[in-house]
């Protein structure tokens, strides 16, 4: 079972998402280059917006100082002595990580760890704080088959929100691989990207009447435009990664978690915004359509409805949205319609789905899911 998220959101003169020079991110499609938006940035936004929607969640930490700066602490904090937490943390950081990990526990790159994980260190850390030599007692529960059995136990649904949505990859035998259920394609413009170079200064305030000039000059490009944006979620994994159950069982687990979650990351996907230079350009807008799809079919993006780039001119929406739903007729001509759809936007659109609030066209789409 499928969830298809797809939006059109116009956002006005923005530097949405940076390449390495700083200028805007392209992509040629079809017959024109566009603006893009990649998939990671969308994510982190959206993860950022989740944390605040769900805080009753356990979520995780990506970072390269998981064991010094979050383990570490809180050993300290349960009772085991600095010196004992900080000499037992490498060995611990490279049982569970496996090779990359600096002198003193830290990692050479990112991980994501859940705050679950973070607490049953912890506890090892503290049991093993009782034991005579606490560091050969660490390593042999480390590398016992009950121990690695309780890991295993605790599966992926310890590693939290975000490797629950989005996934988290791993080399070890002591963490679980977290596939992502959510599947985020990169945002592009519907029309060729045009785009130009935002020239600008800076006066110094204690310049004296006879010094003249800027005291800074530079320049970022800005762009705008409307962007097609889709996702497409798998909901029995998501199930699957919320609660530990096997992916066929997604059924039989409570739905209401996993109906949380997914109404969140779709108000998220309609309402946060990407981008740079926020206090110069307060790039913010909402979607201006939501199609939501709920089915069993493989997904599938809607974006070759834009393989020839739609005109810029007259309202891009408009001709967006007509674009979009007619080529899903298209598909459903050759296909067949194989899904339940809800249809949320500002648009007047001659469509034979109803327009209706975002709530209500995510209350249906979970129902559909779930019924």
């Amino acid at each position: 079972m499928f969830l298809q998220i797809h939006t059109l959101t116009a956002y006005p003169a923005s530097l949405l998402n940076r390449d390495d020079a700083g200028l805007a991110k392209r992509i040629p499609f079809g017959n024109a280059t566009r603006l893009r938006v990649s998939s990671q940035c969308l994510k982190r936004h959206w993860r950022e917006d989740l944390t605040r929607q769900l805080p009753d969640l356990p979520d995780g930490l990506r970072t390269r100082s998981f064991f010094t700066r979050t383990v570490l602490p809180r050993a300290v904090a349960a009772g085991v002595s600095e010196a004992l937490a900080s000499a037992l943390i490498e060995l611990l950081a490279k049982a569970v990580i496996d090779g990359g990990v600096k002198e003193g526990g830290d990692l050479n790159q990112p991980v994501l760890f859940g705050l679950r994980e973070a607490d049953y260190f912890v506890q090892m850390l503290v049991d093993a704080s009782r034991e005579a030599d606490p560091a050969k007692a660490l390593a042999e529960r480390l590398k016992s088959k009950d121990e690695k059995q309780n890991l295993a136990a605790m599966s992926k649904a310890a590693a939290g929100l975000t490797a629950a949505l989005f996934g988290r990859m791993v080399t070890s035998d002591l963490l679980a691989r977290v596939d992502a259920p959510v599947h985020v394609a990169h945002a592009f413009t519907v029309h060729a990207s045009n785009t130009e170079m935002d020239y600008f200064t800076v006066v110094d305030d204690l310049n004296r009447d006879d010094e003249i000039g800027a005291a800074h000059a530079n320049q970022s490009e800005l762009g705008a435009g409307v962007y097609y944006g889709y996702v497409a979620v798998d909901v029995p994994l998501l199930v699957s990664n919320l609660t530990g159950c096997e992916a066929k069982e997604w059924r039989q687990q409570d739905s209401a978690t996993p109906a949380r979650v997914l109404g969140a990351l779709v108000r998220s996907i309609v309402q946060q915004s990407p981008g740079a230079k926020k206090g110069s350009t307060a790039p913010y807008a909402w979607a201006d359509l939501l199609l939501l799809e709920a089915g069993t079919a493989q997904p599938r993006s809607l974006a070759n409805a834009f393989l020839e780039a739609v005109p810029a001119k007259g309202d891009v929406r408009q001709q967006a949205a007509e674009r979009m739903l007619a080529y899903l007729g298209k598909l459903d001509a050759m296909y067949g319609a194989n899904s339940q759809r809800q249809l949320a936007t500002t648009l007047s659109l001659s469509s034979p789905l109803a327009a209706q609030p975002v709530e209500n066209a995510v209350r249906a789409a979970l129902d559909a899911l779930w019924a």
